[in-house]
C-alpha cells in the first residue's frame, strides 16, 4: 500500500481525483505550479459550517454565546492539529528539504493547513456530507468529552495565576514577527518571565499565538514546579 492509499485509507474516503488530493497535500514551500492555499481557504469555512452543525444539533439546551465558544474552541489551529495529528497527515504532507529540517511534518500551523486543505478538496468532490461524516468521526475519536469545561481553557489566565503566585509577577508577551499575505497572515509571539523566554508560538492571530505560547509556558512551569 503506499502512502496515498494509507492516508485515504484512514480518511475513510478514496479520491476520485488524486491530484485535487496531492494539491491539498502540497506546502508552497515544495515549489510546485500549485499548493495547498486555496484548498485550505475553502476548507476553514467549510469546517466552520460543520462543527457549528454538529455542535447545534448535540448541544439543543446550549444557548448561542456557549456554541459560540465551544466553536472557537474546535475551529482553530490547535482543534485542527489535533484532527490532522489523528490521521498522522504530516506524514503525508508533500514538503521542501529545508522545511522538512525545520520539523514542518510537525509543525501546528502546518498541519492545520494540510487539514483544512483535505476538507476542502473532500467538499469539492462529494460535497458537505462527506465532510460532515468524516469531521464527526475525527471529533468523537479525539477528543474524550465535548464539553466548555474540557475544551474552553484560557491558557493564558492559568500561566498568569501560576505566575503571580510562585513569582510574583505577569508574563510579558513579545510579537518575534509576522508573516503571509492579510489573507494567511501568521504571527509568532514568545512568552517571557521575570526577563526569561519560556516559550514561542505561532498562530493565525496575536491572541492564537499568544495562547499557544502560553499552554506551552505553562506545561514547562509545571514541570519546573513539581
Amino acid at each position: 500500500m503506499d502512502e496515498l492509499d494509507l492516508l485515504q485509507e484512514r480518511l475513510g474516503y478514496r479520491f476520485k481525483e488524486k491530484k485535487l488530493l496531492i494539491e491539498a497535500l502540497t506546502h508552497k514551500s515544495f515549489k510546485q505550479p500549485y499548493n495547498n492555499e486555496r484548498l485550505e481557504f475553502l476548507g476553514d469555512a467549510v469546517l466552520d459550517l460543520v462543527v457549528g452543525e454538529y455542535l447545534f444539533k448535540h448541544f439543543p439546551r446550549h444557548d448561542e454565546g456557549k456554541l459560540s465558544k465551544l466553536r472557537a474552541s474546535l475551529v482553530n489551529e490547535e482543534g485542527f492539529t489535533r484532527l490532522a495529528n489523528a490521521l498522522d497527515l504530516g506524514r503525508f504532507i508533500y514538503l521542501s528539504s529545508a522545511e522538512e529540517n525545520n520539523k514542518g511534518r510537525s509543525k501546528p500551523s502546518l498541519l492545520s493547513n494540510a487539514f483544512e486543505a483535505l476538507m476542502g478538496a473532500i467538499y469539492l468532490e462529494c460535497g458537505l456530507e462527506r465532510v460532515t461524516q468524516i469531521t464527526t468521526r475525527l471529533l468523537e475519536e479525539s477528543y474524550r468529552e465535548l464539553s466548555l469545561e474540557e475544551l474552553f481553557k484560557d491558557y493564558k489566565t492559568a500561566l498568569q495565576e501560576l505566575t503571580q503566585a510562585h513569582f510574583g509577577m505577569t508574563p510579558e508577551y513579545q510579537l518575534i514577527n509576522s508573516r503571509g499575505p492579510d489573507h494567511l497572515k501568521e504571527f509568532e509571539v514568545a512568552v517571557r518571565i521575570d526577563g526569561k523566554t519560556y516559550a514561542a508560538a505561532i498562530g493565525k492571530s496575536k491572541k492564537m499565538a499568544q495562547q499557544e505560547a502560553a499552554k506551552i509556558a505553562l506545561e514547562a512551569l509545571q514541570k519546573e514546579l513539581i
